[in-house]
């Protein structure tokens, strides 16, 4: 299962011990009942599966009109996804469906009289709290790496888990799925990675790539590096960290020669324990 699922439940944990609602966590798609047995650990309400048949393969029409009678049928007060690229895809759809606003990429909540998300903006240089007005369900996703796997509260029993009919009309999808793009599997999700020793322009040569290299080898994990190093083509930029890079949250971030930007930070800073090694204090 992807870290991100489990990110995006203590995140929906924050918000209810701030808000008092309970959580009730949507399992979309084919197989959904081996995923939500495994869910069942979280300290939730409950586990709702839907599966139908316009869900496999995903579509975002699929999607959007599934979880939309779903929604209907919880009476959710907000709905958080991760902000992933599939996310990106269908949810904004869905809202607009429901006529609502949706927040994006959020990395913080702040609890009080008014509930407000924090988001990045223009690159990551400024960040913006925001509340969302009227009637739910009001919409957010959270930036990958916003909230710790290790932070998730587990129940003391597992959560009832319970099955959800949905109407899908399967007339009204207009995407027909090609087979996935082969390349894509050579993509990097550093997302993922446990460990991970990333490079800055303090390294000063391109030939001291292959030093982090070995390092990242010794330690089992991945190479990575701030934006420079890849807009100078010692990297690719698939391998890139921050507001425009990837947004990760390892137990261990090895930072060489990286002065620590702000824009570098906000794709970082969910690690678990950071060693910075730079001469510039």
């Amino acid at each position: 299962m992807n870290r991100a699922t489990w990110e995006t439940i203590v995140g929906a944990q924050q918000l209810a011990s701030a808000s008092n609602v309970p959580i009730a966590v949507l399992v979309p798609g084919a197989g959904a009942g081996s995923v939500a047995n495994e869910l069942a650990a979280a300290q939730v309400k409950e586990i709702v599966t839907v599966e139908h048949a316009a869900l496999e393969p995903y579509t975002p029409d699929g999607y959007t009109a599934a979880l939309q009678d779903a929604i209907g049928q919880l009476s959710a007060t907000y709905v958080l996804l991760p902000h992933t690229y599939q996310t990106r895809d269908f949810a904004p759809k869905l809202a607009a469906r429901l006529d609502r606003a949706i927040i994006t990429d959020v990395t913080a909540i702040k609890p009080g009289s008014e509930t407000a998300f924090v988001r990045p903006m223009f690159q990551g240089k400024l960040t913006a709290d925001v509340v969302p007005l009227g009637p739910g369900p009001h919409f957010v996703t959270f930036q990958i790496g916003a909230f710790r796997v290790d932070q998730v509260a587990k129940g003391a029993s597992p959560a009832a888990v319970r099955a959800l009919d949905v109407n899908v009309d399967a007339s009204a999808i207009r995407q027909t799925p090609e087979a996935p793009f082969q390349q894509a599997k050579q993509a990097v999700d550093l997302s993922q990675a446990e460990r991970i020793v990333s490079v800055g322009r303090g390294i000063k040569e391109q030939t001291n790539i292959e030093v982090a290299k070995k390092l990242a080898e010794a330690l089992g994990a991945e190479i990575a590096a701030s934006r420079p190093i890849c807009d100078a083509g010692w990297l690719p930029m698939e391998r890139q960290v921050g507001s425009s890079g990837q947004t990760v949250a390892p137990k261990l971030y090895v930072a060489l020669g990286i002065s620590g930007a702000i824009q570098h930070l906000v794709g970082m800073k969910g690690a678990n324990t950071i060693v910075a090694i730079n001469k510039d204090p």
